[in-house]
């Protein structure tokens, strides 16, 4: 379970992004929308430990995350967190296969991969060089990178932007059943695929941003 309480991001001084109190419960799968600039991605950095809040705390398992340092989060993200990016972050010049090994230099498991590749269709490809995929084969790759060490919560940060709907609906479905039984937060700005999950989150209800004169 991950809590959130009176979470607040400053940038820069004079920017502020307040969030409301919010309970993600085990094993259901949340998406949040909103705008570009809304907060959706500061709100699932500061989930997963990448960024530290300004104010506030997030609580996963019983775990205070603000309350660790930096080396303490990043240890515990490596360990209880899948995280998918918008841009893949995958190595180009590397195989498929050599994309997911490269996480037992921190201590994961892989031998579940191929049936993660297989799940996701792209078990023919993992020989492949990533250059050589499309857009939807690494957003794949990528996913299944994340899933290989079995975390407990998944957070995807609008894993579909650079797929056009079909696609991207596909992957969005693919990801959701790979991620059965487990926590899914997913950011996203097309409302279409909201359907898909268990809970979807108004982030123009949620985030409230407002300027600051820090010299008052």
């Amino acid at each position: 379970m991950i809590k959130t309480h009176s979470l607040v991001r400053r940038f820069d001084g004079f920017t502020i992004i307040s969030y409301d109190d919010y309970v993600f419960e085990d094993g259901k799968s949340y998406v949040m929308l909103g705008a570009s600039g809304c907060g959706k991605s500061t709100f699932l950095n500061m989930l997963a430990g990448v960024l530290s809040p300004s104010e506030g705390n997030v609580e996963i398992d019983g775990v205070n995350m603000t309350a660790l340092s930096q080396h303490q989060r990043d240890s515990f993200r490596a360990a209880n967190v899948g995280y998918i990016f918008q841009d893949f972050r995958l190595l180009e010049d590397m195989s498929v296969q050599d994309n997911i090994d490269i996480l037992k230099l921190e201590g994961v498991d892989v031998s579940r991969s191929g049936a993660l590749l297989k799940e996701l269709g792209i078990l023919s490809k993992r020989g492949r060089r990533v250059a050589q995929l499309s857009g939807g084969e690494k957003q794949r790759v990528a996913i299944a990178r994340a899933l290989v060490k079995q975390p407990s919560f998944i957070l995807a940060d609008e894993p579909t932007g650079n797929l056009n709907y079909a696609i991207g609906r596909k992957v969005t479905e693919e990801l959701l059943k790979a991620a059965r039984g487990k926590t899914l937060i997913c950011v996203t700005h097309d409302d279409r695929l909201s359907e898909l999950f268990d809970v979807v989150i108004d982030m123009n209800e949620l985030a409230h941003a407002e300027e600051c004169d820090t010299n008052a």
